[in-house]
């Protein structure tokens, strides 16, 4: 009951788009007194929201927290579905394991877990992935597509055409996706993605798609092994960046994205995750477990498959490796 109070408080504050908010108009809204409407107020004032309040105008938000709270992303999303169920934390060791144990507890599509700090992060391979506190975006998102299979990777290339697509529209900065996972800016990676899937032999119960994104790390931020090939949206930007309005920018890019997939299949996806590709026609090397592949980057199939033709002419289809360009 306080949370459904507390999401109509903020959803009235978003149609009020920057104007006042009388107490006595929030007490109908909310259908509570003017005693409990002060109490979410001052519930706010707690998390970091800095609230105006004028003699016979009411109240306005000025300015949200610097940690990312559950209540400042419900504050102007506009999604149906991804980002209205939100489990915060200040530190974890994973998102992702986290939201395993959600998915078996039946939460529901769209449920996001986000932490302001990752103490066991990780990417593919299980390779570490550095989460320092208060700096970047780790989260992960509960998707239930009914789809086969085979076509669970597509949802990494649909989900790094999002994330591309929501730090283009906010910062202007136009990122390049390396197939499969990484978001680079200048050719240092600034977002890596993870996706696990919970699935039965003929059936996918869910799939977790993991998002770790450098947001305002200074240089000296990265350990020293880092420092020249990984990168932050302050560095490219030159400015800070708002956490919360770029995790915003995923969950609205991601839905519609995802809702067209739903729709139409892969092909739009495909089109759009190769005007971003960085390696597309460029000369690449695939390392895989077992073995190298060099050769020019001819395109995804239409299952997400990077397709790479050496140099005697064989089209080689990489399912997993590492790419160099």
């Amino acid at each position: 009951m306080q949370s459904q109070l507390r999401k109509e408080l903020l959803d009235a504050f978003t149609t009020a788009g920057g104007s006042y908010l009388s107490g006595q108009h929030i007490a109908e809204l909310l259908g509570c007194s003017r005693t409990a409407v002060w109490k979410h107020i001052e519930e706010l004032r707690k998390e970091g929201f800095e609230l105006e309040a004028v003699r016979r105008k009411g109240y306005r938000i000025v300015k949200t927290p610097e940690k990312i709270t559950a209540d400042e992303l419900r504050l102007g999303l506009k999604t149906k579905f991804i980002g209205k169920n939100v489990h915060y934390e200040d530190s974890v060791e994973s998102t992702q394991k986290i939201a395993h144990r959600l998915t078996y507890e039946d939460a529901p599509e769209g449920t996001v877990v986000i932490a302001e700090e990752q103490l066991s992060g990780r990417g593919r391979m299980n390779r570490k992935w550095h989460s320092p506190k208060y700096t970047g975006i780790w989260m992960s998102i509960i998707l239930r597509p009914s789809i086969p299979l085979p076509k669970a990777p597509q949802l990494t290339l649909l989900a790094a055409v999002a994330i591309v697509q929501a730090i283009e529209d906010l910062t202007g900065v136009l990122p390049e996706i390396k197939w499969p996972n990484d978001i680079l800016i200048n050719g240092k990676k600034v977002t890596g993605i993870l996706t696990e899937l919970e699935a039965e032999a003929d059936r996918i119960n869910s799939i977790i798609i993991g998002i770790g994104m450098n947001v305002n790390q200074i240089k000296e931020d990265f350990p020293p092994e880092l420092q020249n090939i990984a990168t932050s949206l302050l560095i490219e930007k030159g400015e800070k960046i708002s956490r919360a309005d770029i995790i915003k920018g995923i969950f609205m890019n991601l839905e519609k994205l995802y809702l067209l997939y739903l729709e139409e299949g892969f092909l739009p996806i495909k089109l759009l995750w190769e005007s971003y590709a960085i390696s597309i026609g460029r000369q690449v090397t695939a390392r895989t477990l077992t073995h190298s592949i060099v050769g020019k980057a001819q395109g995804i199939t239409d299952d997400g498959v990077l397709m790479i033709e050496d140099e005697q002419g064989k089209i080689h289809h990489v399912y997993s490796a590492d790419i160099e360009v």
